[in-house]
């Protein structure tokens, strides 16, 4: 990175998520500056310090703990703050508490860089996602959450289990709600060009049965809480790679979530579809042709959603 070319990340809360998220940009050398925040000082002190030990072996950067509007000029703001989902509940449980976090710290956060961006990663992710655009103002474009990005990934790595391929070498897409309600692009995933049964028959083994590689890519964070308390790694990988995306103005196609304004007839919700993620954020929106089966499925998350924002005291 030239030196005169500055970037810097701020990260709100940094409990397991948070954390793991400062480790995976830190190890990345995307930015010169990042700037852990939490209501708890001295964990993200202590967090600081921990990761600027290792200054030896990375890439120069800049590693502090500091206050709220220290997060003002970053580039990219990643709000982890909140309560984690517990064994046994869903991401959509955690809503009230969360949005009483989010309403506190917007208040001292505000007001952003002209060209920062906001970028959600505390469940529920897409209501909040949305809470945050209503709160802040900001442009929709600029106020995105991690969405599917990681069910995505899970996605195409229980595919590549099966069908015995390189996870990088899948496209596949997992979208709507990042939750129960979310819905795998079967019609679209494929490898090497070919659709993946067709891959399958190729390759020599057993056609796949969709609906239980459906069943494990929702139900996955579950099995993870339940065993060890939380999800932290991949999201914190996932929330990287959007940043890369954004930082270096890649144009990448990433599952974020973002205001959905009349895609497949949907309006006045955040939810994830294929979007091209750059240096403005969420540039634009790709709909996609789905099977009509995943339209409707679609539709479903979408209403889900509402029907939980509908609950809260946005302005």
């Amino acid at each position: 990175m030239p030196v005169n070319d500055k970037r810097k990340i701020a990260v709100v809360g940094v409990g397991a998520v948070g954390s793991a998220t400062a480790y995976a940009v830190m190890m990345s050398g995307l930015v010169s500056e990042l700037v852990l925040v939490d209501i708890n000082r001295e964990r993200a002190e202590g967090e600081a310090m921990d990761l600027a030990h290792g200054a030896s072996f990375i890439k120069p950067i800049r590693i502090y703990a500091g206050e709220y509007e220290d997060c003002r000029d970053a580039d990219i703001v990643v709000f982890c703050a909140g309560v984690n989902q517990k064994p046994g509940e869903t991401r959509l449980d955690l809503v009230q508490r969360n949005y009483a976090v989010l309403k506190d710290v917007l208040v001292r956060l505000m007001p952003l860089e002209e060209n920062g961006v906001f970028l959600m990663v505390t469940n529920p992710v897409d209501i909040l996602t949305y809470a945050a655009l209503r709160l802040t103002n900001l442009p929709p474009n600029r106020v995105i959450g991690s969405g599917t990005v990681l069910d995505s990934s899970r996605f195409r790595y229980l595919l590549s289990q099966y069908c015995q391929v390189e996870p990088r070498n899948i496209h596949a897409y997992v979208v709507g709600e990042h939750g129960d309600t979310e819905v795998p692009l079967w019609s679209l995933a494929n490898i090497a060009g070919m659709p993946v049964q067709e891959f399958c028959c190729w390759r020599g083994v057993p056609c796949l049965n969709p609906d239980e590689i459906t069943r494990r890519v929702r139900e996955a964070a579950y099995e993870v809480i339940a065993r060890k308390g939380a999800t932290c790694y991949a999201i914190g990988l996932a929330v990287k790679r959007i940043c890369e995306s954004i930082l270096r103005d890649e144009n990448s196609i990433l599952t974020v979530s973002g205001l959905v304004d009349g895609e497949y007839g949907i309006t006045g919700v955040c939810l994830s579809l294929p979007s091209i993620v750059n240096r403005t954020g969420r540039a634009r929106v790709l709909a996609v042709p789905l099977a009509p089966q995943e339209e409707e499925a679609l539709h479903h998350s979408a209403r889900t959603l509402k029907s939980i924002t509908s609950q809260l005291d946005l302005p």
